[in-house]
């Protein structure tokens, strides 16, 4: 199907609400494996209302439904749905997310890409407050496959690769065997995540993890690890989807410290198999 990127790129969708609590927030966390052990003051902070925290990683939450939604109706972006593939997540956060709010968010087609094979589209999503204040901006990558070809730019190189040294920090999350019927309760249906048939016509022998349960695993990980609990030290986060995870696997996330920055890798312990790459985490000062 064509690829016009002068009739996508700009593109605005209609605004989108959004709203959210501290049962949604507990949810969010419970589904990237927090709560254990259950009694654990540093566990408790992410799933028990007193002192409830928020994962700066919760803001993909509001907005992915709203972003992907009206994506058949831009013009100039025909392609099979099927053949999508969620390739990037990158949320820069203005302020601390709070555990309950009110949100307006409006997202626009950025950039296309031509990247020979697909089509990379960036999506911007900025959300805002009550107050009309920036509370937080995502950006999407979205591969779509066989959309290649079109004589486009190839898009910038990807940074933030790993340093050739031992890492700061290595964590190992152990994803539970219903982790994806757990985090699809946060919003995203996909049956790609629960239904085998649906897995299979999509080339998996059974379900995978949903790629921003591992982006929340990794960021997580980080935040407890690296910035000692303090989910407002968070300024930005950006991730790359390398491979998929599977639901009873162990994520293993390894960190260096590089400044003000934080980089991170994600693999699937049992196959030694990248999960998450390309991933940084900008530290506020």
């Amino acid at each position: 199907m064509p690829i016009d990127p002068e009739k996508a790129v700009g593109y605005t969708f209609p605004s989108v609400s959004a709203q959210w609590g501290q049962d949604q927030v507990i949810l969010y966390h419970l589904g990237i494996g927090a709560g254990v052990p259950a009694t654990d003051p540093s566990e408790l902070a992410y799933t028990y209302e007193k002192n409830l925290k928020v994962l700066p990683s919760f803001g993909v939450i509001p907005v992915l439904g709203g972003a992907l939604a009206g994506l058949g109706q831009v013009p100039g972006l025909q392609f099979n749905f099927a053949l999508l593939l969620h390739g990037e997540q990158d949320i820069e956060i203005h302020k601390p997310i709070p555990v309950a709010a009110k949100v307006q968010s409006v997202g626009k087609v950025a950039a296309i890409y031509d990247k020979k094979k697909a089509a990379l589209v960036i999506l911007e999503v900025e959300t805002k407050d009550e107050k009309g204040e920036k509370l937080f901006t995502n950006r999407l990558s979205l591969f779509l496959r066989g959309e290649g070809g079109f004589g486009g730019d190839a898009g910038p190189k990807v940074g933030f690769e790993a340093p050739q040294r031992e890492p700061d920090r290595v964590v190992e999350t152990p994803i539970l065997p219903q982790q994806a019927l757990l985090y699809r309760l946060s919003g995203d249906k996909n049956p790609l995540h629960c239904d085998p048939d649906f897995a299979k016509l999509a080339g998996f022998d059974k379900p995978i993890l949903h790629g921003l349960c591992s982006f929340g695993v990794a960021c997580r990980a980080a935040v407890d690890h690296l910035l000692s609990g303090d989910t407002t030290k968070v300024a930005r986060y950006r991730a790359r989807f390398a491979g998929v995870a599977f639901p009873g696997e162990t994520l293993v996330t390894s960190i260096w410290r590089e400044g003000d920055q934080l980089l991170l890798q994600t693999q699937a312990k049992e196959r030694n198999s990248p999960v998450i790459t390309n991933a940084a985490i900008w530290v506020r000062r």
